[in-house]
């Protein structure tokens, strides 16, 4: 019986998974570590509003739970010595330098921890893959463990999320399925068995799934790669919908209603971004060729070509629409997260949006209701095309949406936060140079309307004349 669980990595996957599984198992001591004491800090915050990610929900469960039996701290070592089962999930980003640069996952974080595992472990553990890894990381894990440390028997289980951002309480509380894979020996299937107690507390017997390992680290790469697919397709006729005059909304809808099709994930946009999507099919690509499958490598890096394509004309119509010059002239962005309802920035649109149009000397004016200023810069001199100065001088933020939208030449929709849709347009419009243009990169307003206030409205995958 699991009486102590430590979670080394309190972020996005982290921080909202063991809140849920520390509110629906009171029994069970539930730790969160990290080696950032701000982001714990945080965390450990009397106000709930000041939790380090924002995430609908998640600031009643941390309040039920917290200080009960769910605990934050950056003692890392006291808790894999008192916890009996183990869950990493750390960061897993696509590698920026050496084999695999820019396609392989970069795995350093993870030794780190396995390594400090096997230090510090006087007792055997449970230790459970949450982070999305390469298939066979497991592998590497148990040779690290059962090599460095203590004597300890370790057995490594891969217990892969499927949390959309935005909605990750309700994913956690009501999800899908649960993927569990283990060893199929005694000590494997025991191991299994008491994950499988710890998420039965809430979650139906007949969705949780038990597998091997490596099927249950490959299911979470080819859900991902699928989920993106999909966006990338739907995108791919966008641009098709808008020279031959279809909308590409009435598209989606016609083939969503096929059973064999589904309707989640046609939505067109300006593309996808997020920590999964493209990390997890560069990933793919990255282990299909090294196995050299070429042919299966370059069919997925497609969805990723197309996701790029999107964002680029995306970027490129604003220019040509705006008479093939944005020197000089205030582009205000609406949103900056890659989602709605998250403050997570990771591959989102509007960084490389805003990076073009800064290309092309333009001022870019922003909003976003749960994104930072700093986070902001931090994106665009991350992608190490300009200086920090170019950056501050060429982005301002704005915390009021009128005042951001007053003397823009064009407004550019990136996220498709829900209060866009309850503003003012009208008044927008008028404060706004003429003609004023609206690019509505998430067909989140309707165009007739916009098109009836005044504005040369733009939509994805809309034809330009609106009937």
């Amino acid at each position: 019986m699991i009486k102590n669980i430590c979670c080394i990595g309190a972020g996005y996957v982290g921080g909202p998974t063991m809140a849920v599984i520390a509110l629906k198992n009171p029994n069970i001591n539930v730790t969160v570590v990290d080696i950032n004491k701000n982001r714990i800090d945080a965390w450990n915050s009397e106000d709930l509003s000041s939790l380090p990610i924002y995430e609908p929900g998640l600031d009643e469960v941390v309040a039920e739970a917290r200080g009960r039996n769910l605990f934050f701290s950056t003692d890392v070592d006291k808790a894999i010595t008192e916890s009996e089962m183990i869950f990493i999930s750390v960061n897993t980003p696509t590698k920026t330098y050496g084999k695999g640069k820019g396609m392989a996952a970069d795995l350093k974080y993870i030794e780190l921890c396995a390594r400090q595992i096997a230090e510090i472990a006087k007792t055997d553990k449970i230790v459970v893959e949450k982070s999305t890894l390469p298939v066979r990381t497991s592998e590497a894990l148990k040779s690290i463990l059962d090599n460095t440390g203590n004597g300890v028997k370790f057995q490594i289980l891969s217990n892969p999320e499927f949390l959309a951002e935005g909605t990750a309480i309700s994913d956690l509380l009501s999800p899908d399925r649960v993927l569990i894979g283990g060893g199929t020996d005694e000590e494997g299937t025991n191991a299994v068995n008491a994950l499988v107690s710890i998420y039965e507390a809430w979650v139906p017997s007949d969705k949780i799934i038990t597998t091997n390992v490596w099927s249950s680290e490959l299911s979470k790469l080819t859900a991902n790669a699928f989920l993106a697919q999909r966006v990338s397709s739907i995108n791919a006729m966008s641009e098709l919908c808008e020279v031959t005059g279809a909308d590409v909304n009435e598209v989606a809808k016609a083939i969503g209603m096929d059973s064999r099709i589904g309707s989640k994930f046609l939505k067109a946009s300006v593309g996808f971004g997020g920590s999964c999507f493209q990390k997890d099919i560069l990933n793919l690509v990255y282990i299909a060729r090294s196995y050299g499958l070429n042919q299966v490598a370059d069919y997925w890096e497609q969805v990723i070509i197309m996701n790029d394509y999107q964002k680029n004309r995306f970027a490129k119509k604003i220019l040509t629409t705006l008479y093939n010059t944005v020197s000089g002239k205030k582009i205000a962005f609406l949103g900056w997260a890659f989602k709605k309802d998250t403050n997570d920035t990771r591959e989102s649109a509007a960084i490389y949006v805003a990076d073009a149009l800064l290309d092309e000397q333009a001022n870019i004016a922003v909003y976003d209701p749960k994104v930072v200023k700093e986070q902001m810069y931090n994106d665009l001199a991350n992608l190490n095309t300009r200086k920090v100065e170019e950056i501050e001088a060429g982005i301002s933020v704005f915390s009021e949406v009128y005042e951001l939208c007053k003397d823009a030449h064009a407004i550019a929709i990136l996220t498709e936060w829900d209060e866009f849709k309850e503003y003012d347009w009208k008044m927008i419009y008028e404060n706004m140079k003429k003609p004023a243009f609206l690019f509505d990169g998430r067909n989140i307003l309707n165009g007739e309307n916009m098109e009836n206030i005044g504005f040369v409205y733009n939509g994805i995958g809309i034809s330009k004349n609106i009937e």
